[in-house]
């Protein structure tokens, strides 16, 4: 295990190192200058200013993203299930839409966008709270439930967009997700949430371990189960609102990240749960690399090599579908 950490940790610096010269607007050569205490001043600023909180942003968004799908997935006992189960990611990008349109926040102000979005999701997780009614410590309800809280959100998002039509370039941003244009006050409001709700989902790592069980096996053991697993969906939803308040709805990450992290690390969440952090991490810490590495090449005709950006979330959520594909095909009724 030691190994595979070393080994995951050496990845997620090299992607790192990727993704620091990866963008436009600086070389290779110049980003080693300025990390070597040179460069002019526009260098250090966007070095400073603009790439390494970006960088910071994606490593802990995929760790948050990671963590809480493999909760929500021991918790449910559902492989496919992810953060969108619990209404948090539509939650979330419908108080961000909603407070641009009002004109109650803006990218310029990234304390109240992150303040608008964790508002929303908890406001998913309330709705879907309260739907679930008696029910909520059920797998298959809450699962359920989940998918209507998002679709009624997703609509109501879009009736923000038909009454604010000039917030559209807002909505694709969330519901896309992505790291452009994050700086260090995005980061300071990221990373202390990402620590203590991170340090309270590694706490129930036994209880959830006993869940991945099954509930008759949990109650031999002891364990409350309903009381478990409503404290397991608390740190899902918390996780995924901080990460979704930070970069957006990045699609696939919290679903299929945890399948790669059990893979490696085996069933221990003790140990696993770290493993997927890490592992999310450098899953959208190497995409945003990628999408940064695409802005330098030729871009399409009739299309302003200027705003030719591939947003990182557009390519978590095409490689995430081709690997949900192949989890739906090999383990067609895996339940746990």
């Amino acid at each position: 295990m030691t190994r595979r950490f070393a080994a995951l940790a050496a990845l997620a610096v090299m992607c790192a190192g990727v993704e620091l010269v990866a963008g436009r607007g600086m070389s290779p050569g110049v980003v080693w200058d300025v990390v070597n205490g040179g460069g002019d001043a526009t260098a250090r600023h966007i070095f400073f200013q603009l790439r390494l909180p970006r960088l910071l942003v994606s490593l802990g968004a995929g760790a948050c993203l990671a963590v809480a799908g493999l909760v929500l997935q021991s918790a449910l006992r559902n492989p496919l299930a992810g953060p969108e189960v619990t209404g948090v990611t539509p939650g979330a990008v419908l108080g961000a839409v909603t407070a641009t349109a009002l004109g109650l926040a803006g990218w310029d102000s990234p304390l109240a966008v992150v303040l608008a979005a964790c508002t929303g999701g908890c406001a998913g997780a309330a709705l879907l709270w309260l739907l679930a009614g008696r029910g909520r410590g059920d797998p298959a309800q809450t699962a359920v439930h989940g998918v209507l809280v998002s679709a009624v959100l997703g609509g109501l998002t879009a009736m923000v967009l038909l009454v604010e039509p000039g917030e559209l370039g807002s909505v694709v941003q969330w519901l896309v997700g992505t790291t452009e244009g994050r700086v260090w006050q995005h980061w300071h409001l990221l990373w202390p949430w990402a620590l203590v709700w991170g340090a309270g989902a590694w706490l129930l790592a036994g209880p959830l371990t006993l869940l991945r069980c099954g509930d008759d096996i949990a109650l031999t053991a002891g364990l409350s189960v309903r009381p478990a697993r409503t404290l397991a969906l608390l740190c899902a939803v918390a996780l995924t609102a901080g990460a979704v308040a930070a970069v957006g709805a990045l699609g696939f990450v919290g679903l299929l990240v945890p399948h790669l992290a059990v893979a490696v690390f085996g069933a221990d969440l003790r140990v696993s749960l770290p493993g997927a952090a890490l592992v999310g991490a450098v899953v959208v810490c190497g995409a945003d690399a990628a999408a940064q590495l695409s802005s330098r090449l030729p871009a399409p005709p009739g299309l302003d090599s200027g705003r030719f950006t591939l947003p990182v979330g557009a390519l978590t959520a095409c490689l995430g579908a081709a690997l949900l594909l192949v989890v739906v095909r090999r383990t067609p009724s895996r339940t746990f």
